[in-house]
């Protein structure tokens, strides 16, 4: 199993409708047979301010890539992050693997 963060840092006052947009994402990933659990968390102190981080876990990472496809060819998807490049000034993503 794994862990997937992909962390976000917004540009100020954009948090809210980062938060907004990975929510309405749950659902269409839970319709397209995704079991693991998602989290979505705001920072309350840290090494930078108005960051966000997309949790979930995932069997393989074979899944997480197909997951990650189904979403990018959902238009439902698409439009739900459409331009969230606007709202963030950068990211990365991090995989641990639970031992």
């Amino acid at each position: 199993m794994y862990v997937v963060r992909e962390l976000m840092y917004c540009k100020p006052g954009k948090v809210g409708e980062m938060v907004k947009r990975f929510k309405a994402m749950e659902p269409l990933m839970k319709e397209a047979g995704y079991a693991g659990p998602i989290r979505v968390m705001t920072d309350m102190s840290g090494e930078q301010f108005w960051t966000i981080v997309w949790e979930q876990e995932v069997e393989s990472l074979d899944k997480y890539v197909e997951f990650m496809r189904q979403g990018a060819s959902d238009p439902r998807a698409q439009k739900i992050m459409q331009g969230y490049h606007d709202l963030v000034e950068g990211g990365k993503r991090e995989i641990y693997k639970v031992e």
